[in-house]
């Protein structure tokens, strides 16, 4: 299927860049972005999302838990709202487009409502959330838990390694730390989020847009496999106990598990030896599972097989091992109402839909607590994220635009 952009659309896209282009300035660290929750950098980046929204005619202002709010009326004041936005917070040394696109391609999408004279039969309200990565205090997405009505004042007593504490962070930022807590959106009915795959299933597939079915479950485990530690000349083969081999068999295991199950992914992303001397067998290892799928069930069941292959290895070696659960969060499917619109307005641009599993977590994951929530992804290329090699095509940038406006100007509530 061709695209199908007009000249509209493409310039449209342009501006979108030129504007993400312009925003990646904000950073705390000369020479490479990073733009952490309440710093300097995240306040420049608010008040040039505020001046922004101004011109646009809108008011936006910083809400009570550090995001940046703003309305557009629909055709009655006062209607009920579909939200639109993403984080603009990053990790360190980060790539330009990861939240960031969805929230001004948020603003975007109002600017070109306006441009054309345009209501709605709702508002839509735009959010550019402040705390998604979680990278300056050890809570992630608080922006939208605020939002969602699921915030812990306990948040607010966080210290960063600075030792600065959450609660004076947000007062010096200009929010609210005895409000941050009851602000949640009573009037939205619905919250889309645009964002960048973050991953290279769109780009192998040759498409530029995808919707969003599920954000993947996770499960996060420690193992220890304790062996015995002996002299590397010493010690014939056959009569080791050795940890590091036993580990290295349990983490192939892992990844042939995970290999043979669509949509299901596992890692093993850390491991340490001990006592890590080049003449000595050794006699602990401490590895990480991350476990994930768009499915709880499956993503269950194949921790019970992980379990029991480790469990069985350990046996077969003369090894103990021991798993403990560090964290646990569960699918969130995306609302099929908006995985249908979303489906539809893609549609409408010649480009075949795609419906897939986020691997990484989202705002929206949180929001669909509170109200029906979608996403929209966007190609990047390599699948590359969380990296200053983060690239999406203008072409690219103009079609997710697009599709984002269709699918709110066709929203209706339900």
């Amino acid at each position: 299927m061709a695209a199908l952009l007009s000249d509209a659309d493409l310039a449209a896209g342009a501006r979108l860049m030129a504007r993400l282009d312009a925003f990646a300035a904000f950073t705390d660290e000369p020479g490479r972005l990073t733009r952490l929750f309440l710093s300097g950098a995240h306040r420049r980046a608010a008040d040039a999302f505020i001046g922004w929204c101004g011109e646009a005619g809108l008011k936006a202002r910083i809400d009570a838990a550090g995001n940046v709010v703003a309305r557009y009326e629909g055709k009655r004041e006062g209607a009920p709202a579909l939200l639109l936005g993403s984080h603009i917070d990053t990790v360190r040394d980060a790539g330009r487009y990861d939240g960031n696109y969805g929230a001004l391609a948020a603003l975007a999408v109002v600017e070109g409502l306006r441009a054309r004279g345009e209501r709605v039969d709702h508002a839509v309200e735009i959010v550019a959330f402040g705390d998604e990565e979680g990278v300056r205090f050890r809570t992630t997405l608080t922006g939208s838990r605020a939002l969602a009505g699921t915030y812990d004042e306990d948040f607010l007593d966080q210290k960063d390694s600075s030792g600065v504490v959450m609660r004076d962070a947000l007062k010096a930022f200009g929010g609210d730390p005895d409000k941050a807590g009851a602000i949640r959106a009573d009037n939205a009915v619905a919250f889309v989020e645009a964002h960048i795959e973050q991953g290279p299933v769109l780009e192998a597939e040759g498409l530029p847009l995808g919707i969003v079915s599920a954000i993947n479950g996770a499960t996060r485990l420690e193992v220890g496999v304790d062996g015995v530690a002996g002299h590397a000349g010493a010690t014939p083969m056959k009569l080791r106990r050795d940890a590091l081999t036993a580990a290295a068999e349990m983490a192939l295991a892992i990844e042939a598990r995970a290999r043979g199950e669509a949509d299901l992914v596992a890692t093993v992303g850390r491991l340490e030896v001990w006592p890590g001397a080049t003449n000595v067998i050794p006699g602990h290892v401490q590895f990480s599972i991350d476990l994930r799928a768009p499915d709880d069930l499956r993503r269950a069941a194949a921790l019970g097989d992980l379990t029991a292959r480790i469990t069985a290895i350990a046996l077969a070696r003369g090894v103990r091992a021991s798993l403990a659960k560090t964290h646990e969060a569960n699918a969130f499917i995306c609302d099929p109402r908006i995985a249908a619109g979303l489906t539809k307005a893609v549609e409408s641009l010649g480009v075949q839909p795609r419906l897939l599993p986020s691997g990484a977590g989202h705002d929206t994951m949180i929001m669909g607590r509170l109200c029906p929530a979608g996403m929209l992804f966007v190609r990047c290329k390599g699948g590359i994220s969380h990296n200053p090699l983060e690239s999406i095509a203008v072409e690219d940038c103009a079609l997710g635009l697009a599709a984002l406006t269709r699918f709110v100007r066709d929203f209706r509530i339900a």
